[in-house]
């Protein structure tokens, strides 16, 4: 058939508000004809043209500069896991960093908005907690949380430090985005808080020894871990900070774990600070309950425990990434559950009362997502 050749003198649509509509159809009802051609492609949803631009004449989309959109982020890593044996130190709780007005984690500023691309595939990763000590095992620290790509700064919030423990030698507490708690003895003073990337939360309180002795507190994002006293009188977790990026209010996140305390002397045990820090426990587990975990996707630091415990300290919480903006929808790679959705597709954003946003919570795992 003869290809019907019209000019401009001849077609005038000036007149029409309406778009232009190509030749559209799927990639395998693609036919090669002239340089120039144009159609769209009904399965990629994008523009191509017919050309020989690379030497060999090919169809080729046509190049579309990405729309940016702005976007809130909250980013809490994994806490860390409170330490064993004698009074030992609560959990550092995860650092926090966020852009939603009120501040991040240690006292720091909002940081700014997000700018994001249409149709990139941003790698988000959520921390999961440290695992609590255990006589001769020392705790764990909590993993970093973050959103990356190569054209972004990548913004990674650090794990929380694990807490101080002892068995027959020290086992010192750690720097994190908050700081662990002290110990009895070797390492009495609490661990200080990351400051580089930049600072996330604050340090872990310190132990104390007039014979029965108790554990510091965690730090939290919110507040430096509590010193323990004499009693013994274990110190609390380190509040969190409230960041209501998903709406609503008392959303706390980053608490510290509390610390543990020996028996003598009926101790007072450290309770975990505001956003999800756990409880500390004693020595002797018929005067006294577990210690409690930190919660999950808040970042909490875990409850430390003392000896002659049998059972571990507890964990830290895991982290979480919050992105709220104004897409209704977003895909998801395999690996990272977002908005409770597990398996790569198609995810709805949970919308927020009285806005016009969304917001996109992924609690674990590594993955991609993808706004359009």
């Amino acid at each position: 058939m003869a290809t019907t050749k019209v000019t401009t003198d001849v077609i005038d649509m000036s007149g029409n508000a309406g778009g232009l509509t190509w030749v559209k159809g799927t990639t395998a009802q693609r036919t090669t004809t002239t340089i120039g051609d144009l159609r769209e492609n009904t399965e990629t949803k994008r523009t191509e043209v017919y050309t020989d631009e690379t030497g060999t004449a090919e169809w080729r989309n046509l190049k579309e500069a990405s729309a940016t959109f702005s976007v809130n982020f909250l980013i809490v890593a994994g806490g860390g896991g409170g330490g064993h044996y004698v009074s030992g130190g609560g959990g550092g709780a995860g650092g926090v960093r966020t852009s939603w007005p009120g501040g991040s984690g240690g006292g720091q500023a909002s940081e700014n908005l997000l700018s994001l691309g249409s149709g990139i595939a941003y790698a988000i990763t959520v921390g999961p907690g440290g695992a609590g000590g255990v006589n001769t095992s020392v705790s764990g620290d909590g993993s970093n949380s973050s959103i990356s790509h190569s054209s972004i700064t990548d913004i990674v919030s650090t794990g929380g430090g694990g807490g101080a423990g002892y068995n027959n030698s020290f086992y010192a507490p750690k720097t994190g985005g908050s700081g662990g708690g002290g110990t009895y003895s070797g390492f009495m003073t609490g661990a200080s808080a990351v400051t580089s990337p930049l600072v996330q939360g604050f340090a872990g309180g310190n132990a104390i020894d007039f014979g029965p002795s108790g554990g510091g507190g965690g730090g939290g994002a919110g507040a430096v871990g509590v010193n323990a006293s004499s009693g013994p009188t274990a110190g609390n977790g380190g509040a969190g900070i409230e960041v209501n990026i998903i709406g609503g209010s008392g959303n706390f996140y980053g608490g510290g774990g509390g610390g543990g305390a020996n028996a003598g002397g009926n101790p007072t045990l450290g309770t975990g600070g505001s956003g999800g820090g756990g409880n500390g426990a004693q020595s002797d587990i018929s005067s006294g309950a577990n210690p409690t975990a930190g919660s999950p996707n808040t970042g909490g630091g875990g409850g430390a425990t003392a000896a002659p415990q049998a059972n571990a300290a507890a964990q830290g919480g895991s982290g979480i990434v919050i992105l709220r903006c104004t897409k209704a929808t977003a895909t998801i790679g395999a690996g990272v559950t977002v908005n409770g959705i597990s398996a790569a597709g198609s995810v709805s954003g949970v919308a927020i009362s009285g806005t016009s946003d969304y917001y996109y919570s992924a609690t674990s795992g590594t993955g991609t997502i993808t706004f359009s």
